[in-house]
């Protein structure tokens, strides 16, 4: 195994081993070598990303991690998705022994620094965003006397992640934590008045919520609705937000040219329209920095110096450093004729 480090951070890592946690989803144990561990260091809701080549293209997905850092083992959790080039890539391929390239742990998706432990835990978790939602409640059970409460939506039994695991939890913690399973085979869909209900009486809590879009939708309306203030909303999405056609600027004018400072270098490259700022640095032969592509952990982040942009969506930058002009450039449309984005 090779242990050159890129110069994007990538490093190459052996898959220790591999786990069938059910038909379609995967755990892999990744073995980080002494030299490096300090780089491989997270915080319970982080998540990897994982550069992989499949059929001549390089491609990028993030994976969160579903160990928890009390753990003596670096593992991510990845579920077959219609379409899904990469999960699907890597549940029929991945192997004891093989090599997975990664870059350093990221993501905001995380508990807070202090938390009071009369403050309860209350995640909702759907299909696969189990992954980083395990990894907060066990490092929540293990490390403070926080409540958790974990809603838990699947298609049925048979497609829960981690069933045995949880189950184990519950039992350990009994007087702590609140696990309800829901199937959509027997209940339908989940539905506002469910999520009302699960969170009903709990008091001061911070809320997590990773899934399907169509889940996190319900569940952040109704939470929202609840009187939920956004500061105790922790949300993670796994889907790239997509830009509906047609779409291009608000100002009534079309955008022209966008001015990238990057490493450095100023490039002025013209704009296509529909095409987010990242985009725009790639077509223009940037190597911009980037990793989920959803808004979600803030690795494209850059400041705009001139002109303007709206974003499609945040779940990672706070409220002043949007008032400072930074933006996620992965879910930036300009909304002026000119735009300068700088790299910092």
């Amino acid at each position: 195994m090779s242990d050159v480090i890129s110069a994007e951070g990538f490093a190459p890592l052996r898959i220790k081993r591999v786990v069938q946690e059910t038909s379609d989803a995967v755990s892999l144990v990744l073995d980080v070598p002494e030299h490096c561990s300090h780089r491989y260091r997270y915080r319970a809701g982080q998540f990897l990303t994982v550069r992989v080549h499949v059929e001549g293209r390089e491609l990028r997905r993030c994976y969160s991690m579903s160990s928890a850092p009390l753990d003596d083992e670096l593992r991510i959790t990845v579920k077959r998705d219609r379409g899904g080039i990469v999960s699907n890539w890597l549940n029929d391929t991945a192997a004891e022994g093989g090599e997975l390239h990664v870059a350093p742990p990221e993501g905001r998706f995380v508990l807070p620094e202090a938390t009071a432990d009369s403050d309860a835990l209350v995640a909702f978790a759907g299909g696969s965003g189990i992954t980083p939602i395990m990894s907060l409640v066990r490092t929540a059970l293990a490390e403070s006397a926080r409540s958790v409460r974990l809603f838990y939506a699947n298609r049925g039994p048979d497609s829960v992640i981690f069933s045995d695991a949880l189950a184990r939890l519950a039992e350990r913690y009994d007087d702590r934590l609140v696990l309800q399973h829901h199937y959509d085979s027997d209940s339908g869909v989940v539905t506002a008045s469910a999520v009302a209900s699960f969170v009903a009486g709990t008091g001061t809590a911070d809320c997590y919520v990773c899934g399907p879009a169509p889940f996190m939708e319900t569940v952040e309306n109704a939470l929202v609705s609840s009187g939920l203030p956004r500061a105790r909303l922790h949300l993670e999405r796994f889907t790239v937000a997509q830009v509906p056609p047609g779409v291009t600027d608000d100002c009534g004018e079309a955008t022209e040219e966008v001015v990238i400072d990057l490493d450095g270098s100023r490039v002025t490259a013209a704009y296509r329209a529909g095409n987010t700022l990242l985009q725009t640095a790639r077509l223009a032969g940037l190597k911009a920095p980037y990793s989920c592509e959803t808004g979600s952990c803030g690795t494209c982040m850059a400041r705009i110096v001139d002109g303007s942009a709206r974003m499609l969506n945040n779940d990672a930058l706070d409220d002043d450093e949007v008032e400072e002009g930074w933006v996620l450039t992965c879910q930036s449309l300009p909304t002026s004729r000119r735009v300068h984005v700088v790299y910092e």
